[in-house]
Protein backbone atom coordinates (compact mmCIF):
# COMPACT_ATOMS: atom_id res chain seq x y z
CA UNK A 1 0.00 0.00 0.00
CA UNK A 2 1.35 3.72 -0.78
CA UNK A 3 1.65 6.46 1.88
CA UNK A 4 -1.01 9.19 1.69
CA UNK A 5 -0.53 12.50 -0.38
CA UNK A 6 -0.40 15.51 1.50
CA UNK A 7 -4.03 16.05 0.48
CA UNK A 8 -5.16 13.20 1.51
CA UNK A 9 -3.46 13.29 5.11
CA UNK A 10 -5.27 16.35 5.35
CA UNK A 11 -8.60 14.88 5.03
CA UNK A 12 -7.24 11.94 7.90
CA UNK A 13 -6.73 14.57 9.89
CA UNK A 14 -10.18 16.51 9.88
CA UNK A 15 -11.59 12.73 10.51
CA UNK A 16 -9.35 12.46 13.62
CA UNK A 17 -10.50 16.36 14.65
CA UNK A 18 -14.01 15.26 14.64
CA UNK A 19 -13.25 11.83 15.96
CA UNK A 20 -11.65 13.34 18.96
CA UNK A 21 -14.42 15.78 20.01
CA UNK A 22 -16.60 12.83 20.20
CA UNK A 23 -15.04 11.24 22.83
CA UNK A 24 -16.56 11.44 25.84
CA UNK A 25 -14.91 13.02 29.06
CA UNK A 26 -13.80 9.36 30.90
CA UNK A 27 -11.99 8.44 27.96
CA UNK A 28 -10.14 11.98 27.04
CA UNK A 29 -9.16 11.62 30.85
CA UNK A 30 -7.66 8.23 30.73
CA UNK A 31 -6.22 8.61 27.18
CA UNK A 32 -4.67 11.84 28.02
CA UNK A 33 -3.42 10.72 31.13
CA UNK A 34 -1.38 8.03 29.47
CA UNK A 35 -0.28 11.11 26.70
CA UNK A 36 0.92 13.34 29.85
CA UNK A 37 2.81 10.21 31.27
CA UNK A 38 4.24 8.86 27.81
CA UNK A 39 6.17 12.22 26.97
CA UNK A 40 7.64 12.12 30.32
CA UNK A 41 8.70 8.68 29.89
CA UNK A 42 10.37 9.87 27.29
CA UNK A 43 11.78 12.81 28.97
CA UNK A 44 12.77 10.59 31.56
CA UNK A 45 15.26 8.45 29.12
CA UNK A 46 16.27 11.31 27.78
CA UNK A 47 17.49 12.54 30.94
CA UNK A 48 19.03 8.91 32.04
CA UNK A 49 20.98 8.91 28.74
CA UNK A 50 22.06 12.50 28.78
CA UNK A 51 22.96 12.62 32.97
CA UNK A 52 25.89 9.96 32.58
CA UNK A 53 27.64 10.85 29.49
CA UNK A 54 30.69 13.31 30.90
CA UNK A 55 30.26 17.03 29.65
CA UNK A 56 33.05 17.16 27.25
CA UNK A 57 30.58 14.88 24.84
CA UNK A 58 27.94 17.24 25.20
CA UNK A 59 27.18 16.99 21.35
CA UNK A 60 26.93 13.10 21.51
CA UNK A 61 24.61 13.12 24.57
CA UNK A 62 22.49 15.76 23.51
CA UNK A 63 21.91 13.28 20.15
CA UNK A 64 21.33 10.07 21.56
CA UNK A 65 19.06 11.96 24.38
CA UNK A 66 17.09 13.40 21.45
CA UNK A 67 16.72 9.75 19.64
CA UNK A 68 14.75 8.33 22.60
CA UNK A 69 12.69 10.89 23.85
CA UNK A 70 10.08 10.27 20.37
CA UNK A 71 9.41 6.68 22.32
CA UNK A 72 6.43 9.12 24.21
CA UNK A 73 4.55 10.35 20.78
CA UNK A 74 5.59 6.67 19.15
CA UNK A 75 3.32 5.08 22.12
CA UNK A 76 0.58 8.10 22.08
CA UNK A 77 -0.17 8.19 18.47
CA UNK A 78 0.41 4.32 17.97
CA UNK A 79 -0.68 2.64 20.94
CA UNK A 80 -3.63 5.20 21.85
CA UNK A 81 -3.31 7.80 23.70
CA UNK A 82 -4.80 12.14 24.19
CA UNK A 83 -1.59 15.07 23.72
CA UNK A 84 -2.21 18.37 23.86
CA UNK A 85 0.42 19.10 21.61
CA UNK A 86 -0.99 17.26 18.88
CA UNK A 87 -4.44 18.16 19.51
CA UNK A 88 -3.31 21.77 18.90
CA UNK A 89 -2.89 21.00 15.50
CA UNK A 90 -5.43 18.36 14.88
CA UNK A 91 -8.75 20.11 16.12
CA UNK A 92 -7.52 23.23 14.55
CA UNK A 93 -7.46 21.79 11.13
CA UNK A 94 -10.90 20.35 11.95
CA UNK A 95 -12.75 24.01 12.89
CA UNK A 96 -11.39 25.84 10.01
CA UNK A 97 -12.70 23.30 7.58
CA UNK A 98 -15.96 23.89 9.59
CA UNK A 99 -16.04 20.32 10.99
CA UNK A 100 -16.20 21.12 14.36
CA UNK A 101 -17.32 23.85 16.83
CA UNK A 102 -15.26 26.07 18.97
CA UNK A 103 -17.08 25.02 22.34
CA UNK A 104 -15.84 21.40 21.06
CA UNK A 105 -12.62 22.28 20.19
CA UNK A 106 -12.36 24.11 24.08
CA UNK A 107 -13.80 20.95 25.37
CA UNK A 108 -11.11 18.95 23.98
CA UNK A 109 -8.10 20.88 25.18
CA UNK A 110 -9.46 21.57 28.05
CA UNK A 111 -10.01 17.94 29.57
CA UNK A 112 -6.84 16.75 27.85
CA UNK A 113 -4.58 19.64 29.07
CA UNK A 114 -5.81 18.84 32.87
CA UNK A 115 -5.15 14.78 32.05
CA UNK A 116 -1.88 15.23 30.79
CA UNK A 117 -0.77 17.69 33.61
CA UNK A 118 -2.04 14.80 36.22
CA UNK A 119 -0.11 11.91 34.03
CA UNK A 120 3.30 14.20 33.72
CA UNK A 121 3.60 14.38 37.50
CA UNK A 122 2.38 11.60 38.47
CA UNK A 123 6.13 10.00 36.44
CA UNK A 124 7.55 13.30 38.00
CA UNK A 125 6.65 12.39 41.66
CA UNK A 126 7.03 8.48 41.85
CA UNK A 127 9.20 7.98 39.17
CA UNK A 128 11.33 10.94 39.02
CA UNK A 129 11.49 11.90 42.79
CA UNK A 130 10.04 8.87 44.60
CA UNK A 131 12.54 6.37 42.99
CA UNK A 132 14.79 8.66 42.34
CA UNK A 133 15.43 8.26 38.59
CA UNK A 134 15.73 12.46 37.63
CA UNK A 135 18.21 12.51 41.31
CA UNK A 136 21.55 11.15 42.39
CA UNK A 137 23.50 10.53 39.37
CA UNK A 138 21.64 12.56 36.84
CA UNK A 139 20.29 15.23 38.93
CA UNK A 140 22.48 17.84 37.65
CA UNK A 141 20.74 17.38 34.30
CA UNK A 142 17.29 17.64 35.50
CA UNK A 143 18.42 20.80 37.15
CA UNK A 144 20.06 22.51 34.11
CA UNK A 145 16.99 21.80 31.97
CA UNK A 146 14.22 22.85 34.22
CA UNK A 147 16.58 26.34 35.05
CA UNK A 148 16.89 26.81 31.39
CA UNK A 149 12.94 26.64 31.21
CA UNK A 150 12.09 28.82 33.64
CA UNK A 151 15.22 31.30 32.79
CA UNK A 152 13.76 32.04 29.34
CA UNK A 153 11.77 34.74 29.71
CA UNK A 154 7.86 34.90 28.32
CA UNK A 155 8.56 36.05 25.03
CA UNK A 156 11.86 33.39 24.30
CA UNK A 157 9.43 30.45 25.86
CA UNK A 158 6.72 31.56 23.67
CA UNK A 159 8.78 31.88 20.50
CA UNK A 160 10.27 28.43 21.46
CA UNK A 161 7.37 26.66 22.18
CA UNK A 162 6.00 27.64 18.64
CA UNK A 163 8.79 26.25 17.03
CA UNK A 164 8.16 22.91 19.20
CA UNK A 165 5.03 22.35 17.85
CA UNK A 166 5.30 23.09 14.39
CA UNK A 167 7.54 19.92 14.66
CA UNK A 168 5.51 17.95 16.39
CA UNK A 169 2.73 19.09 14.33
CA UNK A 170 4.39 17.95 11.74
CA UNK A 171 5.71 14.54 13.48
CA UNK A 172 1.53 13.95 13.68
CA UNK A 173 0.85 14.82 10.18
CA UNK A 174 3.85 12.48 9.12
CA UNK A 175 1.96 9.51 11.01
CA UNK A 176 -1.20 10.20 9.38
CA UNK A 177 0.31 9.70 6.36
CA UNK A 178 2.25 6.57 6.75
CA UNK A 179 0.07 3.06 6.12
CA UNK A 180 3.03 1.06 8.09
CA UNK A 181 4.39 0.70 11.38
CA UNK A 182 7.41 1.38 10.37
CA UNK A 183 6.55 4.37 8.04
CA UNK A 184 4.61 5.98 11.53
CA UNK A 185 7.49 5.57 13.76
CA UNK A 186 9.80 7.50 11.24
CA UNK A 187 7.44 9.82 10.38
CA UNK A 188 7.60 10.57 14.15
CA UNK A 189 10.73 10.07 15.11
CA UNK A 190 12.40 12.70 13.10
CA UNK A 191 10.76 15.91 13.51
CA UNK A 192 10.41 15.04 17.16
CA UNK A 193 14.07 13.95 17.51
CA UNK A 194 15.36 17.43 15.60
CA UNK A 195 12.78 19.81 18.43
CA UNK A 196 14.60 17.89 21.09
CA UNK A 197 17.94 18.28 19.84
CA UNK A 198 17.34 21.99 18.54
CA UNK A 199 16.14 22.89 22.48
CA UNK A 200 12.53 24.20 22.01
CA UNK A 201 10.03 24.25 24.60
CA UNK A 202 7.01 21.19 25.02
CA UNK A 203 4.33 22.03 27.35
CA UNK A 204 4.16 18.17 28.52
CA UNK A 205 7.70 17.90 28.33
CA UNK A 206 7.94 20.69 30.89
CA UNK A 207 5.11 19.87 33.22
CA UNK A 208 7.55 16.78 34.02
CA UNK A 209 10.49 17.89 34.26
CA UNK A 210 10.08 21.80 36.05
CA UNK A 211 7.97 19.95 39.11
CA UNK A 212 10.62 16.68 38.92
CA UNK A 213 13.45 19.38 39.86
CA UNK A 214 11.20 21.36 42.42
CA UNK A 215 10.08 18.11 44.25
CA UNK A 216 14.03 17.47 44.25
CA UNK A 217 15.16 20.41 45.64
CA UNK A 218 15.48 23.01 42.99
CA UNK A 219 14.94 26.56 43.90
CA UNK A 220 12.62 27.17 40.99
CA UNK A 221 8.96 28.64 42.49
CA UNK A 222 5.17 26.51 41.51
CA UNK A 223 4.94 30.58 40.37
CA UNK A 224 7.62 30.27 37.93
CA UNK A 225 6.49 27.00 36.76
CA UNK A 226 2.67 28.37 36.02
CA UNK A 227 4.65 31.50 34.44
CA UNK A 228 6.29 28.64 31.97
CA UNK A 229 3.13 26.56 31.38
CA UNK A 230 1.29 29.55 30.09
CA UNK A 231 4.06 31.12 27.86
CA UNK A 232 4.63 27.60 26.26
CA UNK A 233 1.11 26.58 26.11
CA UNK A 234 0.43 29.83 24.34
CA UNK A 235 3.36 29.15 22.16
CA UNK A 236 2.85 25.59 21.34
CA UNK A 237 -0.96 26.35 20.33
CA UNK A 238 0.10 28.86 17.51
CA UNK A 239 2.67 26.28 16.60
CA UNK A 240 0.24 23.44 15.78
CA UNK A 241 -2.92 25.85 15.60
CA UNK A 242 -1.15 28.57 12.63
CA UNK A 243 1.88 27.20 11.09
CA UNK A 244 0.98 23.12 10.74
CA UNK A 245 -3.18 23.02 10.67
CA UNK A 246 -3.62 26.82 9.32
CA UNK A 247 -0.88 26.23 6.45
CA UNK A 248 -2.29 23.56 5.02
CA UNK A 249 -5.80 24.02 5.29
CA UNK A 250 -5.32 27.25 3.41
CA UNK A 251 -2.85 24.97 0.89
CA UNK A 252 -5.43 22.66 0.66
CA UNK A 253 -9.18 23.92 1.47
CA UNK A 254 -10.06 23.20 -1.68
CA UNK A 255 -9.83 20.19 -1.78
CA UNK A 256 -11.79 18.80 0.73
Amino acid sequence: MSDLSPHEIFKITLEKGVAKTSECIDTLTVLGFLGGAFISIGYLAYIRVTGVIPAEWDGLAAFLGAAVFPIGLICILIGGAELITGNMMVLPAAWLSRRISMEQLLRNWLWVSVANLVGAMFVAWFFGHYVGLTEGAVWHKTLSAAQSKVDAGFGRALVSGIGCNWLVGMGVWLCYGAKSFAGKILGIWFPVMIFVLVGFQHVVANMFVIPAAIWGGAGIGWDQFAYNMLAVYVGNAIGGAIFVAGAYWYAYRNKI
